[in-house]
């Protein structure tokens, strides 16, 4: 549909009724063989991989549907699904880096980008070097004639400072390099970073895409023909797709995005806010705080937030921290995020920073605010608070 809006795009993206029987979903298609009726038409598909499916890793129809879907949230000329987030980031990587590159990275970003870019981009001879998340214009400082990537996440891991994405690209064009970015956080809903100068948009679709913790799935969404086709042929390459049902999971999740990211969104400003008044809490990093690094990028890029932040508590012992966390009934202590499900976990951004120094004294914690009632997770995280308190 013409000109609709995100919530009507959700609904109707990807899909075609009249296609399969007035079905309203698409079916899940398993496959590895694809057959062809004469040997012309064969032989014109081995020649025309990316805009045929001649083989079931290349693409299904319920493949096809979901990057459909995604594409058109992002404002993008087409998406490739990957079976992780990282397997999406390092096919982006493989797409556009040979050796003798540089790339420049943003300092705050996932931890597994940064080890991807450590122990596989450098020893195939690729020159990698992180920036401060906060550097706007000034990474033109930064640039060589041979910089073929800057990679941004914003906001970043853990620490969630929000960037300069616009002038960050800007920059980037001088020398030709593709710009890409880790959009999970803020989902296509709420930022659309192919209207901001970015080339690549990345996400961990097993995130708020799927969200309900159920599926394993990456996208990458690309601005321009070009793009598309040098991440098509890296993923094909290698190999790189998700399987049928993962794929119709993510298509799934994709149809209540929206009303799922308004909880999210709500019970983390609630939470936060309260967290806020514990006097064991130092600072509040969520972007819609004011004094959230890139606050006022916030503002002028994105203007909404998701269900992630973190909070830096005063310094507290590891038994301490135990009784804390250890007797919490709703909030689990796990990795990932962007499921139904709130977990908290501590953060070390000191432990991994290289460009800069992370000097907040005190322990951080990470949380996600899922989808249960606001009300019950205060309740949850004041019964951890008084667990500490007890423990010091």
């Amino acid at each position: 549909m013409k000109d609709a809006r995100k919530d009507t795009i959700l609904g109707h993206a990807g899909r075609s009724p009249r296609e399969n029987h007035g079905i309203v979903n698409p079916p899940v298609y398993h496959c590895s063989t694809v057959l062809f009726p004469t040997l012309e038409d064969l032989e014109a598909g081995d020649r025309t991989p990316f805009d045929s499916i001649n083989y079931g890793r290349i693409g299904t129809p319920t493949t096809l549907a979901f990057e459909q879907a995604v594409a058109e949230l992002e404002g993008a000329y087409r998406t490739v699904n990957t079976g992780s987030g990282l397997n999406a980031i390092a096919t982006a990587f493989f797409a556009f880096t040979k050796t003798g590159d540089h790339v420049l990275i943003t300092d705050s970003a996932y931890g597994p980008t940064r080890r991807f870019a450590n122990d596989t981009l450098i020893p195939y001879g690729v020159e990698v070097e992180y920036f401060d998340p906060t550097i706007g214009a000034g990474i033109t400082a930064l640039l060589k004639p041979n910089t073929s990537v800057v990679f941004l996440e914003s906001p970043g891991s853990l620490t969630f400072e929000v960037q300069d994405v616009p002038a960050i690209a800007a920059a980037a064009k001088t020398v030709g390099a593709t710009v890409m970015i880790d959009n999970t956080w803020a989902t296509p809903l709420f930022f659309q970073p192919l209207r901001h100068g970015v080339d690549v948009s990345i996400h961990s679709a097993t995130k708020y895409i799927v969200g309900h913790a159920d599926a394993m799935l990456g996208v990458i969404s690309c601005a321009d023909e070009a793009k598309w086709l040098a991440v098509k042929k890296a993923a094909t390459r290698t190999g790189t797709c998700a399987g049928p049902d993962d794929i119709y999971l993510g298509l799934r999740g994709l149809r209540t995005l929206s009303v799922r990211l308004k909880q999210h969104e709500e019970s983390a400003l609630a939470l936060a806010g309260w967290l806020s008044k514990q006097p064991e809490v130092t600072r509040i990093l969520h972007p819609a705080f004011p004094d959230c690094p890139g606050h006022e990028l916030w503002k002028r890029d994105i203007g909404r937030s998701s269900g992630l932040f973190s909070i830096v508590m005063n310094a507290v012992p590891k038994q301490a921290l135990s009784a804390m966390l250890n007797s919490l009934e709703l909030f689990g202590l796990g990795y990932s995020w962007g499921g139904f499900e709130s977990l908290i976990l501590p953060a070390r951004p000191a432990a991994v920073r290289t460009a800069t120094r992370w000097t907040e004294p005190g322990t951080m914690l990470r949380l996600h605010a899922g989808l249960e009632d606001v009300d019950d997770l205060i309740r949850d995280l004041d019964g951890a608070f008084t667990r500490l308190r007890a423990a010091l």
